[in-house]
């Protein structure tokens, strides 16, 4: 049954008068509380974060759904000592509000305030970064390994998707065949593993957890071994006696965890925090490696958040009391269409003129709007959950046969499938097709997110051809030219809205001229009185250097040329600019290092041009709206603008 939220005003409800919430600044003060209290305390916080993000939006859904996990993990462990490590950080807003960071939650995600994700330099509790999925166990079985003897705990939270990544796995292996006392709590939202139900079930949660029986157990293996009746050998052998048994009774065949020789436990409900406290205080002193599988709701508490999960797992701003989501109220139809939606909707017009294009993604199907082509052909769609490697790797298999994959990975997760592109794809010139979303700044999700690395990481690949649209037709464009292509192709694009103007068509390896008051002179004497700059962009950034140079009278002169390319690079025109203007500008939203600037240095080599080159230099950049990062990397309309006065003046 929906327990819902009390629909108190969200603009109070920091200030409420929780009967518990409000007093807690750490652990220890959830701790001095009676079990009995526990619920409470969960509701508490689910009214608390529903209220703060309904107007500071964030991940509502995972969030809700762990929170009485939550309350048990710090109530029944010596957080900071014991180490909890959450995988796919987005899960861990309760996380952050019991350790100390209630009263500025209401900063979270904005440029200043609280990391979108468990960060170790914002607070002793966040043991490790956790913005992508899947890496908990390893970490957690490395700190574990190295923490042996201390009496340290060490527990890893992974779901809500997490387990589908080939590390979750690589790390599952390697805790089977090492010494250690790990704790993995699978949080299964109907996402990963499917929940078993059944009375006999839980009552084998509750026999196995029993203290008496684990005496039971633990003094008939000492006598074993005291008898030289039982070795390391003989135990994998006994526990996975043991674990078919509880297979048999339960007329269920063993998970993975059973098959690694990982004692298991569940599944629980992961909504009886009192229940949860229980399990986890008996066999948190367990000897060996062990599961425990609990089944959770994504959203719960919270009526719309249940009944439309994919929408409400970062809905935005939103009306409690209602569940209106104001980005719907909002949206005009004069808006200009997303980046996504112009994928999407061309995805789709190509696939149904050609058999051979499908669609694959690593479990970002609505977030890039692959949705509209599922909806309409869902037999070439290929949702591979999260698992970028698999998704590159199997996009290359499908190409081998012929197939035209559209294999679209956000650009900070296709860092996750390095080696897949250069030894599945490049090296044997797969035609794959890379559409690279959420390339550039993408705002509040912040460092983890940001996908600042792709040009420079793909630029040295062979065989990789790399354009970026600077408007929606542009991406139109270069998606049908890559159908016929040869070998990979990326198409990097950014979030948010396309704009669209009237250009030239896109033609393979060449730029498009925007303005260039000097394209058909050299240098000569009579010119030198007057400094000459010419920019050179790619991607949609272009856009914000023409409303810089549209903006200011002084820089009416100041050529400009959208790359469109960065492999192959117009080679002619960026030697053609060089020989014409005193200075090139290059303006990229990504690393300045390894990127366009990078490729225009090599080619004017020995020329007789400056090069100032503008991207971000050598950081990780923070979480803010893409409009205060941009602004404070120089990268805004005025960032660009006092660039070029400089370049005019130098």
């Amino acid at each position: 049954m929906c327990v819902c939220v009390s629909m108190r005003p969200h603009k109070q409800s920091r200030y409420m008068d929780y009967t518990y919430l409000n007093s807690i600044n750490s652990p220890r003060d959830l701790k001095a509380l009676p079990r009995e209290a526990l619920p409470e305390v969960c509701a508490e916080l689910r009214d608390f974060i529903v209220s703060e993000l309904s107007h500071n939006p964030g991940h509502l859904g995972s969030s809700l759904g762990v929170i009485e996990l939550t309350v048990a993990l710090h109530y029944v462990f010596d957080t900071p000592y014991d180490d909890l490590i959450w995988d796919v950080g987005h899960q861990a807003y309760a996380h952050k509000i019991l350790t100390g960071r209630r009263d500025v939650f209401h900063t979270n995600r904005q440029l200043g305030g609280l990391a979108p994700f468990p960060t170790p330099s914002e607070s002793e509790y966040d043991t490790c970064v956790s913005g992508h999925a899947s890496n908990s166990i390893s970490v957690a079985l490395g700190m574990q390994v190295a923490s042996a003897g201390t009496g340290k705990h060490v527990v890893a939270v992974i779901g809500d998707g997490a387990m589908t990544g080939g590390l979750a796995f690589e790390g599952l292996n390697n805790a089977s065949m090492d010494k250690n006392d790990l704790l993995i709590v699978l949080n299964d939202n109907n996402m990963a593993i499917d929940p078993i139900k059944g009375g006999f079930t839980q009552y084998l949660v509750d026999l196995t957890t029993s203290p008496r029986y684990n005496k039971l157990r633990w003094w008939g293996y000492q006598a074993l071994v005291k008898m030289h009746l039982m070795s390391d050998h003989k135990r994998a052998k006994m526990l996975r006696f043991h674990n078919n048994l509880k297979a048999t009774l339960t007329k269920q065949p063993n998970n993975i965890f059973q098959g690694l020789n990982i004692r298991y436990f569940g599944p629980a409900d992961g909504h009886d925090v009192i229940g949860l406290v229980r399990i986890l205080s008996e066999i948190k002193n367990y000897k060996g490696p062990k599961v425990l599988h609990i089944v959770t709701q994504k959203g719960k508490g919270y009526a719309p958040a249940e009944s439309d999960q994919t929408t409400w797992h970062a809905p935005g701003e939103f009306d409690v009391e209602t569940g209106e989501r104001l980005v719907d109220s909002q949206k005009s139809k004069a808006d200009s269409p997303l980046w996504q939606e112009v994928f999407g909707q061309t995805l789709l017009e190509l696939a149904q003129k050609d058999e051979r294009i499908v669609g694959v993604t690593p479990a970002m199907p609505s977030g890039c709007s692959m949705t509209i082509m599922q909806k309409e052909l869902p037999k070439r769609v290929f949702d591979v959950g999260i698992a970028e490697g698999h998704a590159v790797t199997f996009s290359a298999g499908l190409a081998k046969e012929g197939v035209v994959p559209f294999c679209n990975i956000y650009s900070s997760f296709l860092q996750r499938a390095y080696d897949n592109i250069i030894h599945d794809v490049a090296i044997s010139k797969m035609h794959v097709i890379f559409c690279i979303d959420r390339a550039g700044i993408v705002g509040n999700d912040g460092a983890t997110h940001h996908g600042l690395l792709d040009l420079a990481f793909l630029r040295p690949v062979p065989n990789m051809q790399i354009a970026a649209p600077m408007t929606a037709t542009d991406l139109k464009q270069m998606m049908t030219m890559a159908v016929d292509m040869q070998g990979a192709v990326a198409i990097r694009y950014p979030r948010g809205r396309s704009m669209d103007r009237e250009l030239p068509p896109v033609e393979y390896s060449k730029a498009v001229c925007l303005r260039d008051r000097f394209a058909e002179r050299v240098k000569t004497a009579s010119l030198k009185e007057q400094r000459r700059v010419c920019v050179l962009s790619i991607g949609s950034i272009g856009n914000t250097v023409e409303q810089a140079l549209d903006a200011h009278e002084e820089l009416k002169n100041v050529g400009h040329y959208n790359m469109r390319w960065l492999k192959p690079l117009d080679v002619e025109t960026v030697r053609k600019v060089a020989q014409t203007y005193d200075t090139i500008v290059t303006v990229e939203d990504a690393m300045v290092s390894g990127g366009l600037g990078s490729a225009v240095l090599e080619t004017v080599e020995g020329m007789q041009v400056k090069v100032k080159r503008l991207g971000v230099n050598d950081q990780f950049v923070t979480h803010g709206s893409t409009a205060e990062l941009m602004h404070m990397l120089k990268l805004d309309a005025e960032g660009i603008a006092d660039s070029l006065r400089e370049a005019l003046n130098s």
